[in-house]
């Protein structure tokens, strides 16, 4: 019989700083406690769920639908290639280079070179506030904005009326071959605007992320003979490797309809999903009412999914790391992330309490589907929530 299990990545909906996120300067963060209070936050499904019973999270409910737990992140970082490899089973010692400077002159100089265009800003700066600042003399000049954050990233800005996005892309798979060893940035990120000045980002934002280092879950399952679908970004954030469908989206909107048009087909394996407008849209833009009205939507998506769930589905809701909006840090933060497993082969109310590692999904998903974990890292929790 066809098993299916069902991965979704709330994109940074953290639930509080982890015990090392003073490194990162991220004390006293929250994302789950910024925006739980907002009256556009009303998520009775995840409630039921068990997300609030979730240690450190306070106002459970008595008998919670889900297993839970609150999961820690090994891994030196926080934003979403590692938050995603620890997901799959890999965990990361060493953090994917950063440039709170800027990149160095000769990692540009070839840059320009190779693409035959002029570059401008190159500093650490908010996606929708470059563009207002370097727009015009982009629209201009045709000279690309190439910017970066606290996160291990090389990210290029351009009016697809001055470069068309193909072309955009085609600079960024440029830029992807360059950014190797000391220099290899967790993703390039094209990052296409149109309309008159003051500008509007588009919804044909590409990641070009760096190959994993190790296999994961997903080179795994598929090793085994089993469906790799993804869902978002999830096939940018593995460059591919492992995945036997991709499905790209432009919304969190859009994301839960795919996934929901995916659960109506018959597949044996892992459909993995991410929604990132809780991280692109309202995380990183500090705008707390978008956030917690994107979790309304979310909880409205969960009631639905839920009922249609077949006998041996399991589902699993996690993130990949935090990015608080109520602080004035418009970066990803250094937080636990929830885990909330359901099913009909799954036990209700198991209390998993704080994982040492997000990897722990890995090795759960590869021992539900009967999988040697091979290399990849993790302990699985199966034995502890399966009836």
């Amino acid at each position: 019989m066809a098993k299916r299990f069902f991965l979704i990545v709330l994109d940074s909906f953290g639930v509080g700083e982890l015990p090392d996120a003073y490194k990162w300067h991220d004390e006293g963060s929250n994302t789950l406690g910024a925006i739980r209070n907002h009256p556009n936050f009303n998520c009775p499904e995840l409630k039921k769920m068990g997300l609030f019973n979730i240690e450190g999270v306070g106002g459970g409910v008595d008998a919670p639908l889900a297993s839970y737990a609150r999961m820690s992140e090994k891994s030196m970082g926080k934003d979403t290639t590692i938050g995603h490899w620890e997901i799959a089973g890999i965990i990361s010692p060493e953090p994917l280079p950063t440039y709170p400077d800027g990149f160095p002159p000769e990692v540009i100089k070839e840059f320009e070179k190779k693409t035959g265009r002029r570059v401008i800003c190159n500093k650490p700066y908010s996606g929708t506030e470059v563009i207002k600042d370097y727009g015009k003399e982009h629209v201009e000049t045709g000279a690309l904005i190439v910017y970066t954050s606290a996160d291990s990233v090389f990210q290029i800005a351009a009016h697809e009326d001055v470069v068309p996005v193909e072309k955009l892309y085609e600079y960024c798979e440029i830029a992807r071959k360059m950014l190797v060893g000391k220099h290899g940035v967790g993703r390039v990120i094209a990052r296409p605007f149109n309309g008159e000045y003051p500008y509007a980002r588009t919804s044909n934002r590409h990641d070009f992320s760096l190959l994993p280092p190790a296999d994961t879950m997903l080179n795994v399952l598929r090793d085994a003979g089993y469906d790799t679908i993804s869902v978002g970004k999830i096939y940018d954030i593995f460059a591919g490797s492992g995945v036997s469908e991709s499905n790209r989206t432009t919304s969190n909107t859009h994301g839960m309809q795919v996934t929901k048009e995916i659960q109506k087909r018959d597949f044996n394996g892992l459909c993995f999903v991410n929604l990132v407008d809780f991280d692109m849209k309202y995380g990183h833009r500090n705008d707390v009412p978008g956030y917690a009205a994107a979790a309304t939507e979310f909880d409205n998506f969960l009631k639905d999914f839920v009922k249609d769930m077949r006998e041996d589905d399991v589902l699993l809701i996690t993130a990949d790391h935090g990015c608080d909006p109520a602080t004035p840090s418009t970066d990803h933060s250094r937080e636990y992330t929830p885990m909330l497993i359901y099913g009909n082969c799954i036990k209700s109310g198991v209390n998993l309490g704080t994982r040492a590692s997000f990897s722990d999904i890995s090795a759960t998903v590869l021992e539900y589907f009967g999988v040697a974990q091979g290399k990849t890292r993790g302990e699985s929790f199966l034995g502890l929530v399966k009836k």
